[in-house]
């Protein structure tokens, strides 16, 4: 009875790891596809980076966050970080520009 804590623990930790690792994936996969389908000329109208400049990032961290397979390396952490950057700053600049649709 007393080894049954620490393997339920590492049952418990592999489990929220693999819960923040999917969602890791999934924020920057639709960041990404989302960098991928925008008009280029719309970037330079909202002050921000240019379109390639997002995919590159975006891709990389991407790749980075599958190579390593956990998302509490600085890798996992700087994938999080741009794609909720560019999901609530650039993807709100992107909308606002158009008619409030995200469609020019």
């Amino acid at each position: 009875m007393a080894n049954a804590a620490p393997i339920f623990a590492f049952d418990v930790r592999y489990v929220i790891d693999l819960i923040l690792f999917v969602f890791a994936l999934v924020v920057q996969g639709v960041a990404l596809v989302h960098a991928i389908t925008q008009r280029s000329d719309a970037f330079p109208a909202i002050g921000t980076l240019p379109k390639g400049g997002w995919i590159a990032i975006l891709a990389v961290t991407l790749l980075l966050t599958l190579l390593t397979q956990t998302t509490l390396s600085i890798f996992g952490l700087i994938g999080i970080a741009a794609a909720l950057i560019y999901l609530l700053d650039v993807r709100v600049g992107l909308r606002e520009l158009g008619d409030g649709r995200g469609t020019w």
